[in-house]
């Protein structure tokens, strides 16, 4: 078993493997422009149409509002994806690895570790909060992408509106039923496919401006300080839509693992946020030109017909990549939760043997595939979609800026007037966003609300019952220096080979190992005492993953650890033991003794019935302790044992 993240140590960097990328600048940064920024990148599909949409009065907007929108989304990407993202938090890596649960790791010991009747700490219920909330986003997100490419569909020609959901929902079960492949093949396409999209959006922009050039006054943020003064609350409540502009900044972060820092910063200032620019300002210019056009400025860009369909096409694809981005990182994001304690064990496939970090996860898949075709059938077009959208990217955001508060404060030991002067500057804009998409919760933003609750319970209801199993297992069962002697006086007779018993702590006995030999008054002739830690740093090097300690009578202690964005393997755990200690060990006659709860839901436990009858639940549907640990399945002996929590 593993144990609980909070009894963890965090590792100093000199004692961590390097996570840097091997690949050149040029390869990375290709990679970054089709992974990282397919969310952000497709944005233009819809931000500026629903921005345009809540400001018209009258079938049309005035060139004041246009200018005054486009100044709100520039300086939301110069400040929020720029200067938050790019230029801080990205600062806060955890040797080299990026996301919400990697934020958590860098955070000191004793903020992290559990507390009173909670049995978690603060700090890492938001963590946790904010974790919940990006699958939320990763379930709207592929559906508002594909649905907003096709609707491209109805402006070159009108009679295949019908088609338009039925379309969206095969690309959406096609998307989902090949991600069981990997992304190794379609990998190599990303970067290109982007490029040109971004280069197409951006040399789009550019034949707009031309013709009208004083869109570009919109750079200044006079402009934004004009509107919010000119509309009052209905200016303040458009930020729901502004936000959607920068939707994936937070995947800027998360991915920050797979590319480095400095390609995605390349990427970003050199190529993308440029052609996002040029993008919505060419809209607006268009709009200006054409006050007809704020009903779809994008698609609006080139002539109906042909033109469109080829940028439908170009358009889907980028959609896809995106939507690919999302699965993805929610695939990281539910091995990295499962890894630290918050989240059943669920069966998680490799899907490259060179890439450590492409898997598939069959269970968040098609869970985020129902979420989709769910949201797709249920809300028609991405202008009722973009109403439910935000709500779950703006709450991840503002967490994340709050946690990074305090990396700042007690990892870093920054002053706290310039720390609270960082947070200040990054909630001026958070709380805005995030209160503007509260307004959206009656009109679909409870979607995500909902979706990120039920994560949230389960990753809290999870964390907590596994460390009350932990508890009850230390209070019953002892500590091993207490239990050894007793063990081996009633193991009368020990069976020739070896036995490996699964412990989740390393101070105290593990429980099936007491039931076999109170029982059975037998044990096998070498017996190995095996916990596995998972650390709060991504990949453990190889002289650290295993130690052995030698006990009395044939009896040892094995401890490996492994990082979060590791698998573990505990035959080659055994064998790695063997080979420190000299021990012969046939792997054909190792026996690995695994332990079952059943959780008995009564109201005696200190977890309360409903929340103990979900652990249950989420305990009897989580993958085989055999398969998470890579166990040979005809080696294997299951004993259960019986829990009131």
């Amino acid at each position: 078993m593993e144990n609980s993240p909070a009894s963890v140590p965090a590792e100093s960097s000199a004692a961590v493997a390097s996570h840097t990328p091997k690949a050149s600048l040029a390869v990375l940064t290709l990679g970054a422009l089709g992974v990282v920024f397919g969310d952000i990148g497709t944005s233009p599909l819809y931000t500026l149409r629903e921005c345009l949409h809540e400001t018209a009065h009258g079938g049309r907007v005035a060139a004041e509002d246009v200018l005054g929108l486009l100044s709100l989304i520039v300086w939301s990407l110069a400040m929020v994806v720029t200067v938050k993202y790019l230029t801080f938090i990205m600062r806060a890596d955890n040797h080299g690895e990026g996301g919400i649960f990697a934020l958590l790791a860098i955070v000191p010991e004793k903020l992290r570790a559990s507390t009173g009747a909670l049995r978690i700490s603060a700090i890492a219920i938001v963590v946790v909060i904010g974790a919940a909330l990006l699958y939320g986003d990763g379930a709207i997100t592929p559906a508002i992408s594909v649905l907003s490419a096709i609707e491209g569909l109805a402006i070159a020609h009108p009679s295949l509106e019908p088609l338009v959901v039925p379309l969206t929902c095969a690309i959406l079960v096609a998307l989902f039923a090949v991600q069981r492949r990997g992304t190794g093949t379609m990998g190599a396409f990303f970067g290109p496919i982007m490029a040109a999209w971004f280069f197409t959006i951006g040399a789009l922009g550019v034949y707009h401006i031309v013709k009208r050039p004083e869109v570009l006054a919109a750079l200044s943020p006079h402009h934004a300080v004009r509107y919010f003064a000119a509309h009052g609350m209905p200016g303040f409540l458009v930020l729901g839509s502004v936000v959607l502009a920068v939707t994936g900044g937070e995947a800027l972060y998360a991915d920050m693992g797979h590319f480095g820092v400095r390609p995605i910063r390349i990427a970003w200032l050199a190529m993308v946020m440029p052609a996002l620019v040029l993008c919505y300002f060419g809209q607006g210019a268009l709009v200006l030109s054409d006050p007809s056009a704020f009903e779809n400025p994008f698609f609006a860009m080139v002539p109906t017909g042909p033109a469109t369909l080829i940028l439908v096409a170009l358009s889907s694809a980028a959609t896809v990549i995106a939507s690919q981005a999302l699965i993805s990182g929610a695939f990281s994001l539910t091995r990295q939760a499962q890894q630290l304690g918050y989240f059943p064990r669920v069966n998680i496939r490799h899907t490259a043997a060179h890439t450590e970090g492409q898997i598939y996860i069959p269970q968040i898949n098609w869970l985020l595939a129902a979420f989709c075709l769910l949201l797709v059938v249920g809300f028609q077009k991405s202008g009722r979609l973009a109403s439910a959208y935000g709500i779950a990217v703006t709450g991840t955001m503002m967490l994340t800026s709050i946690v990074y508060y305090v990396v700042m404060r007690h990892t870093w030991k920054w002053p706290t007037p310039i720390a609270l002067l960082v947070l200040v500057l990054f909630l001026s804009f958070d709380v805005p966003f995030f209160l503007a998409n509260t307004m959206k919760i009656v009109d679909g933003g409870w979607v995500p609300v909902l979706i990120g609750m039920a994560f949230i319970g389960a990753m809290l209801i999870w964390s907590k019952g596994r460390t009350l199993v932990i508890e009850q297992y230390a209070q019953r069962f002892g500590s091993i220096h207490d239990a050894l002697p007793r063990i081996i006086e009633k193991a009368a007779f020990r069976a020739p080979g070896t036995g490996v018993f699964m412990a989740s702590s390393t101070q105290h006995m593990p429980p099936i190992l007491a039931h076999v030999v109170e029982r059975m008054h037998a044990v096998s002739e070498q017996v190995l005492l095996l916990t596995v830690i998972t650390e709060t740093i991504p990949v453990v090097p190889r002289e650290r993953r295993v130690e052995v300690i030698e006990l009395p009578s044939g009896f040892y202690q094995v401890i490996a650890r492994y990082g979060f964005m590791e698998q573990p393997n505990v035959p080659d755990i055994v064998q790695r033991a063997a080979e420190r200690k000299q021990l012969r060990i046939d792997p054909e006659r190792v026996t690995y003794f695994l332990g079952r709860e059943r959780v008995l839901g009564l109201d005696t436990g200190a977890m309360g019935r409903v929340a103990e009858l979900i652990y249950g639940y989420m305990q009897r549907n989580a993958i085989a302790a055999d398969l998470h640990f890579q166990i040979p399945v005809n080696q294997v002996i299951e004993i259960g044992i019986q829990l009131d929590l």
